[in-house]
């Protein structure tokens, strides 16, 4: 990787490990816009002031957007979330073999 793409992908995961923000995202991922207290809802126990600076770093970054709806994830945004898409298999796969560790170890 160049020193250009890898200053870029240290933006993006120092945008993502934000407390919150990729819950932010991956609650919008179903595309349907969501107000406020629903995505705060979605997010969890997420504070209204932690949800509404999460918005706003996404909204600059290109990856969500505010209409008459609600807020939703850009094209931008939905690329990014189909591409994270495989974190959700890989997750069921690793939560399998992380239980049958522990089970193990009793």
């Amino acid at each position: 990787m160049s020193t250009k793409e890898n200053a870029a992908v240290g933006q993006l995961l120092s945008l993502l490990e934000s407390r919150y923000a990729m819950r932010v995202l991956w609650a919008l991922k179903d595309g349907h816009p969501q107000t406020f207290r629903l995505l705060q809802d979605s997010v969890g126990t997420i504070t209204p002031n932690t949800l509404n600076t999460r918005i706003k770093e996404m909204r600059a970054a290109g990856l969500m957007t505010h209409g008459s709806d609600g807020y939703t994830v850009t094209s931008l945004g939905a690329d990014l979330l189909k591409r994270l898409g495989e974190l959700q298999a890989f997750a069921s796969k690793w939560a399998t073999s992380q239980a049958k560790k522990a089970a193990a170890a009793k």
